[in-house]
């Protein structure tokens, strides 16, 4: 009886968890596999065509691409402030903006890129203007090298905000010993920093991978037209009007996508753990 009154507390995230995650995991894992009341995995088998995995293999650049770029930039602003004091107004400012940036996206991000170097961008029709420079050049913004750039846009304040507690990690006594044992700053940060950092900077960058393997808004909101990435193909196969009945293959697509984030996440996790020993 102890023990159920112990868990009574956790019922509510229970239920989330089941409502949010275990159910439709399980609905889209049993509508992949099961057509028309049959077991078949002649959905799986279609993710292995041409279109499934152009997307897949698109997702991944531009998954892998934004995630390298935010971890490397979003890191040394991370390594910039962390010298400031906790209580210091620039790092509450920085961490603030990193904050708003980082939940900025969907179709305001998507817009405010439209508007500033767009086709009639504000700074597209500037550049043009005063140097004649064609800043939206054939329509790069709205394919996969404008998604990167977007992409980056939340995944650098993104990296802020989970890399700055490693680094806050980091103790003093542990500089203080080796320059004691005679070592300068860059051996420190070659023998000391840098190995202990190492985790928790791939966990960083593993975590903004399935950030932006898994978002959607923008990109839907940026590519009116085609399907170069995973989340689209599904938008694709569940609102098309030219192939009807592609709602099956859709289950198919996010099972795929479940499978990606979910090795990423195991990693993810792996690397934390580790991080946790020094950081404790």
């Amino acid at each position: 009886m102890r023990r159920i009154r112990e868990a009574l507390p956790l019922l509510p995230f229970l239920a989330v968890v089941a409502v949010f995650l275990i159910i439709p995991t399980g609905t889209v894992l049993v509508n992949a596999v099961v057509v028309d009341g049959h077991f078949s995995l002649a959905r799986i088998g279609a993710l292995f065509t041409e279109a499934p995995l152009a997307a897949l293999g698109r997702s991944l650049v531009l998954s892998g691409s934004t995630a390298l770029i935010g971890g490397v930039f979003g890191a040394m602003l991370a390594w910039l402030i962390v010298g400031s004091p906790p209580a210091s107004t620039l790092r509450r400012a920085v961490l603030s903006l990193c904050s708003v940036l980082a939940q900025f996206g969907g179709v305001a991000l998507a817009f405010a890129f439209l508007a500033t170097i767009g086709l009639n961008g504000v700074l597209t029709v500037w550049a043009q203007e005063a140097f004649g420079w064609d800043l939206a050049g054939s329509g790069w913004l709205f394919g996969l090298p404008g998604l990167i750039l977007v992409y980056c846009y939340f995944q650098i304040p993104l990296m802020v905000i989970v890399f700055l507690p490693a680094l806050d990690g980091l103790r003093v006594q542990w500089r203080e010993a080796a320059v004691s044992l005679g070592a300068g700053p860059w051996q420190y940060w070659r023998e000391v920093g840098v190995p202990l950092l190492t985790p928790a900077f791939l966990g960083s960058v593993l975590l903004l991978f399935a950030n932006a393997f898994a978002a959607y808004a923008t990109a839907a909101a940026l590519v009116s037209q085609g399907s170069p990435i995973v989340p689209l193909l599904i938008r694709a196969a569940l609102t098309s009007e030219v192939v009807l009945g592609q709602s099956g293959f859709a289950y198919a697509l996010a099972l795929e996508m479940i499978v990606v984030v979910a090795v990423v996440m195991v990693a993810y996790n792996a690397l934390v753990r580790r991080t946790a020993r020094w950081l404790q």
